[in-house]
């Protein structure tokens, strides 16, 4: 019965993880619901980013209490989730900034 609790809470975990690390990219607007900017500085992408890799944490780190004892964590811990979020976020870093698009065309 554990097992199964646990896993959901994994596949749980991952997909939020994964919508969380593309969010940023995704719109133009600073956390979803906040102003809108025709391009947002790359500045914005990087402290939502931050932001939601914290409240993946804080979330992940629930489901760990929910389902049983939270493990102690270390500094490495810290890295590899940095590094895996970074990770997570690529899809999203490749669609907002290295897909061509376009040129408008100008009316004449």
């Amino acid at each position: 019965m554990a097992l199964v609790a646990s896993s959901w809470a994994i596949w749980l975990l991952i997909g939020l993880a994964l919508l969380a690390a593309n969010l940023p990219f995704i719109n133009n607007r600073l956390f979803i619901v906040g102003p809108k900017f025709d391009r947002k500085p790359v500045y914005w992408h990087l402290f939502e980013l931050t932001i939601y890799a914290v409240l993946v944490w804080f979330a992940g780190r629930y489901l760990e209490t929910y389902l049983g004892q939270a493990a102690p964590l270390r500094w490495e811990f810290f890295v590899t989730w940095g590094c895996l979020f970074i990770t997570l976020s690529f899809p999203g870093f490749v669609w907002r900034f290295l897909r061509r698009t376009k040129p408008k065309q100008q009316q004449i």
